[in-house]
């Protein structure tokens, strides 16, 4: 790796995709950097910037979020980046202190977690034999080289998947069975502060809106206000560079363009690439209220493809097909409910005991989809009028046969799913002449990708975010490797942004370090404690 950029006003920087790691290098490129906000080119491919954090919709046409990243209170790049980015409804409040703030008044403690029979369960024991507990405490303590390759289901009995840690393990980070057990270790580590609320949600923290709104818009506005490109409906289609035992370069983008030209961009020796590889939300389709999402294959998909080309050029640049070649083991389905009704809001808070926003996550442990809703606090959009309701859900088994809907959830239009929903909860009968008004939408999403980053996979597998020798470009986002902290967070994508920039460019900053709550005494106390209930 050359010398890191101590000139860096005569830099062009492009940056692949505009998920929030690219959203969180362009702030840092120009507040610690100092690149000219003018010479950073943000490349997104859809017409619309902001990755898997997204919001859309109206009242008319049904609103729609295709899922929702968890928050907490250590995600310390995450708000590092946050504290002075000026809020949606406010530019004298960052995105920080509204969040902070909203949090404070709407506290996580869910008392509908999981259910079973439309009945409450009671979690107030994880469920955990001996020998399920001996085989959590090994996964702690075993180094993460030795477990590549190794799945979830490889390394637990089969009666841990029965018990309530799994089901509320399962459920609140989309874990499979035969999901990666490295990542599952991570995640045990990095979390095991929220252990012992895991039954309640307890320290999970929400945006004021969806993240689209709340976070998405406001980094937007920030960075157009300092003249960064947002160059949308521009797709990455190869990156070349120059390869050798000494040093990696960068040394042209090659595009596709709005009209469906091909371009190239010529690098510099003053420029530079950052690249999102692979991507968690591609190649989604919309169903709707009459019309069931069709499962697109890796073929419509541009970053799976440019990832590809890339990784073929440099084995240090990653393998993506352990991440994206088994779609079957990696998809799931979602839904958004638009509802111009307060009655099932009304009943899940009575139900439930918990003030929409205070509850989250709700799942069926008896649907055979595996179905889990959140209802989160209204108005979740900010043209969302006052009569409308929204709730977000998703399962994890689509292809398995409904237990009132007889058809795989994957076949189902949003009716049918939400018909599969009232029967779970025990609400059709008050439901059914709401629907017949025609008062309900909902807009079922098909995600091929969405559980790719927990596909399990080797050392080497992800690339490093500054492969060794890189001189001025690097990887970013969720299939980047940045060591201790967990994927599928926003967390994660910043410290990727952190990572890029500050080994990039003559900063004076490290990368903030991960919250390390495993060496706390206190804390792993508390963890032993609450597996052992």
């Amino acid at each position: 790796m050359r010398a890191k950029n101590n000139n860096p006003k005569d830099s062009r920087v492009y940056l692949v995709g505009s998920g929030i790691a690219s959203l969180a290098s362009a702030v840092y490129l120009i507040k610690d950097a100092g690149v000219p906000g003018g010479n950073i080119y943000i490349l997104e491919q859809d017409e619309i910037p902001g990755g898997a954090l997204d919001g859309a919709g109206d009242a008319g046409n049904g609103f729609i979020i295709r899922g929702g990243r968890m928050h907490e209170e250590h995600y310390v790049c995450y708000w590092d980046l946050l504290s002075n980015i000026p809020s949606y409804d406010d530019p004298g409040v960052s995105v920080k202190d509204e969040s902070f703030e909203f949090n404070a008044r709407y506290v996580s403690h869910a008392q509908a977690r999981l259910l079973k029979a439309g009945e409450r369960m009671d979690v107030s024991s994880f469920g955990l034999s001996l020998s399920d507990q001996a085989d959590l405490l090994k996964l702690m303590f075993s180094s993460e080289k030795s477990l590549d390759n190794i799945r979830i289901q490889d390394w637990f009995r089969d009666e841990f998947f029965t018990t309530n840690y799994w089901y509320l393990w399962t459920s609140m980070f989309a874990f499979q069975q035969w999901s990666s057990v490295a990542e599952m270790r991570r995640y045990m580590k990095r979390f095991i502060h929220l252990l012992d609320g895991m039954p309640r949600l307890g320290g999970v923290m929400r945006t004021k809106y969806n993240q689209y709104h709340s976070v998405v818009l406001p980094l937007m506005r920030y960075l157009e206000g300092l003249g960064v490109h947002f160059e949308t409906r521009t797709q990455v289609v190869d990156i070349d560079f120059d390869l050798s035992a000494e040093a990696k370069t960068a040394t042209a983008i090659h595009t596709i363009n709005q009209a469906g030209s091909e371009e190239k961009i010529e690098l510099g020796d003053n420029d530079y690439v950052f690249i999102t590889n692979g991507s968690i939300t591609e190649s989604t389709d919309y169903g709707s209220w009459t019309k069931a999402p069709v499962l697109k294959d890796k073929a419509s998909s541009g970053a799976w493809t440019l990832w590809e080309k890339i990784a073929c050029k440099d084995r240090a640049f990653g393998n993506p097909g352990v991440f994206s070649d088994h779609i079957d083991l990696q998809k799931w389905y979602s839904f958004t409910a638009t509802i111009k009704d307060d009655s099932f809001h009304d009943y899940m808070e009575d139900f439930s005991g918990n003030l929409s926003g205070t509850g989250g996550l709700v799942t069926m442990t008896d649907s055979s989809w595996l179905m889990s809703i959140v209802i989160a606090r209204q108005p979740h959009f900010p043209n969302q009028p006052k009569d409308v309701k929204v709730f977000w859900g998703y399962a994890l088994y689509p292809d398995n046969e409904g237990d009132y809907v007889k058809k795989k959830m994957s076949e189902c239009n949003g009716e049918e799913i939400l018909e599969e929903l009232w029967y779970q909860l025990k609400v059709q009968d008050l439901m059914k002449p709401i629907v017949a008004a025609g008062k309900v939408n909902c807009i079922p999403v098909a995600m091929p990708f969405i559980d790719s980053l927990f596909m399990p996979r080797a050392q080497g597998d992800r690339p490093e975010v500054l492969p060794e020798g890189a001189t001025n470009f690097a990887f970013l986002g969720q299939f980047a490797e940045v060591p201790k902290d967990c994927v599928f967070t926003v967390e994660y994508s910043v410290r990727c942004a952190q990572t890029a920039v500050y080994g990039l460019f003559e900063t004076g900053k490290e990368v903030l370090p991960v919250y390390d709550s495993i060496h706390k005494p206190s804390v792993l106390i508390n963890a032993m404690k609450a597996l052992s209930r």
